[in-house]
């Protein structure tokens, strides 16, 4: 038996795009032989459809894609994944649901059983869980299918009550397919990798693993499909980042157990990747930046193609944030539509303009020059008889902020780009940044990348010669809202501050269990206390392109008003 994986990237809701991209992968699956071709986790509607399952007539649309796609499956097996409805009067009203189509019907239906409710993921608001587990007969051949969450319930603490392929054990199966919708993180390939060789060696079958690829707002998936042998033993992993196609012979796939290799670690959660590690050297080695700037690049691209956007500005300000955005932003969308804005206070280097400048000439991208102080000086002028003599500070600051956000904003509504926010995790965990100010825009890009990743990805950038000037990177950050200002004066060293932040954030420690770690305690307690007074700035703030496994946005959800560490 040939089999086929189609590791595509689909647009939610879109099922003509989703439909055509599916059918035509089942003719290139027809076209190379293929019996059975496997998609990914509601490859139909897309994922996360999130509130679009609600609407009856967003179920029908399925409905009626699956029945279309069906149409074309003559002489060749399909597994899709789409909603189904639940008949019973009992529990929710949908299925997350893989589809075994051929020759023109529907021969199988598996409902997902594990629906995580975790993070990013709400599915259980949503569907009902398997209560029953059947193989697929398909062509003399027993298929035990699940789908993404159902193959993660292992190691010694399992998250749910039941594995369902222990349950499909019991039916003698030949195969393990998976069809997935597993979002990056930069540990997730590892990860993967673990969860479907454990399962190898445990069944002692083969499985084929098919997971989607492409970005959906905040949620970047990164691909890596994978076939493993029943021995534990990776036959092929797919591309990252883009589609991919690939076909196997099932009976390549059985080999003796004596060359399996039983011997490297296995991980089933994100948080185990790193221990043992210094934790900067983890968060900036050459493998996660490298899969980080992929993610990045790919989470711009898909926001303006599939959102209908084709151009974007940002603010440059010299500083190596917005440097960083800018190039990503041009490998994005191109060099033509990336509109870089320059907007020199009083306070700005001299410097910062002339690398400003410098960037966009080495990228090629089209900039302007826009002097705040005239903007800045009517503000002071206007407010002075209320401000009176009163010393400068940060309301003089955020004016500059705010005045530079109501250009770019003009700007963008005049013009119809798109604004990129380009501030870090650090910033945004530590309240440094300015409301409808510098945390202005449509996207953030570097919301999930702290500001050690963000020095290592403009390393990266610059590997085959000089993109971002030089001086960008080595001089101090700074954001230059009063003279000689450094981020310094206002946040601990990145390198304790990133220490800490992701113990806190993605290893959800609290004060104490850090402290143990040998960070002083007053040092813990500000970093921590600054991370939970802001958290209503980062309630107001833009969707962000997640990268790690613990982001700011819909997967960390925390009180604005609470007492904890307050």
């Amino acid at each position: 038996m040939r089999i086929a994986l189609a590791q595509q990237n689909y647009h939610i809701g879109n099922f003509e795009v989703n439909t055509g991209k599916i059918i035509a992968a089942i003719r290139q699956a027809k076209e190379q032989r293929a019996d059975l071709v496997v998609f990914t986790e509601l490859c139909v509607c897309g994922y996360p459809p999130q509130d679009f399952l609600e609407f009856d007539d967003f179920i029908t649309a399925c409905d009626t894609a699956v029945a279309a796609i069906a149409a074309h499956t003559s002489g060749i097996g399909v597994l899709i994944g789409a909603p189904c409805r639940n008949e019973k009067t009992e529990g929710k009203d949908l299925f997350n649901a893989a589809f075994l189509l051929e020759d023109g019907a529907v021969k199988g239906v598996v409902h997902k059983t594990l629906l995580p409710n975790y993070d990013i993921f709400d599915e259980y608001r949503y569907f009902e869980p398997a209560g029953q587990w059947k193989v697929l007969e398909f062509r003399g051949k027993k298929l035990a299918v699940t789908i993404c969450e159902d193959i993660w319930n292992m190691g010694e603490n399992p998250l749910y009550g039941i594995t369902p392929m222990d349950e499909l054990i019991k039916e003698a199966p030949d195969l393990m397919i998976n069809l997935s919708a597993s979002p990056y993180n930069y540990a997730q390939d590892v990860v993967r990798n673990s969860i479907v060789k454990a399962h190898t060696l445990k069944y002692g079958l083969p499985m084929i693993y098919c997971n989607t690829v492409g970005s959906q707002t905040e949620v970047v998936f990164d691909g890596g499909s994978l076939v493993y042998d029943n021995a534990g033993n990776r036959i092929k992993e797919c591309r990252y980042f883009e589609e991919d196609f690939y076909v196997v012979e099932l009976d390549t796939l059985f080999t003796s157990p004596m060359q399996g290799a039983a011997d490297t670690p296995i991980f089933f959660s994100a948080s185990e990747v790193g221990l043992g590690k210094n934790t900067l050297e983890y968060l900036s080695d050459e493998k996660n930046i490298e899969e980080i700037y992929q993610a990045l690049v790919l989470g711009i691209k898909d926001y303006f193609t599939k959102m209908g956007f084709t151009k974007a500005i940002l603010g440059a300000s010299g500083g190596i944030d917005s440097a960083l955005v800018q190039a990503l932003a041009v490998d994005a969308l191109g060099r033509e539509n990336v509109w870089a804005i320059l907007m020199p206070s009083q306070y700005s280097t001299g410097h910062s303009v002339s690398d400003a400048e410098q960037l966009s000439q080495n990228l090629g991208n089209p900039y302007n020059i826009i002097p705040i102080k005239p903007i800045y000086d009517a503000f002071l002028s206007e407010l002075s008889p209320i401000f009176k003599d009163l010393p400068f500070n940060v309301a003089e600051e955020n004016i500059q902020s705010r005045s530079r956000g109501n250009l770019l904003m003009a700007l963008s509504n005049k013009f119809g780009p798109i604004l990129l926010n380009t501030s870090n995790k650090s910033e945004l965990a530590t309240g440094y940044g300015t409301l409808y100010g510098d945390m202005a825009g449509g996207i953030g890009v570097l919301g999930d990348v702290y500001k050690t990743q963000v020095y290592a990805l403009a390393r990266y950038i610059n590997r085959n010669g000089e993109v971002i000037p030089e001086h960008i990177i080595t001089k101090p950050p700074s954001a230059e809202l009063r003279p000689g200002q450094k981020d310094s004066d206002s946040l601990p060293d990145y390198a304790d501050l990133d220490t800490i932040l992701v113990e806190y954030i993605e290893g959800r420690k609290g004060p104490r269990e850090i402290t143990a770690m040998g960070y002083d305690a007053a040092l813990v307690d500000r970093i921590l206390k600054m991370v939970n007074r802001n958290e209503y700035k980062r309630k107001q703030f833009c969707p962000i392109i997640r990268v790690s496994y613990k982001a700011f946005g819909p997967g960390r959800r925390m009180p604005v008003v609470g007492k904890y560490l307050s």
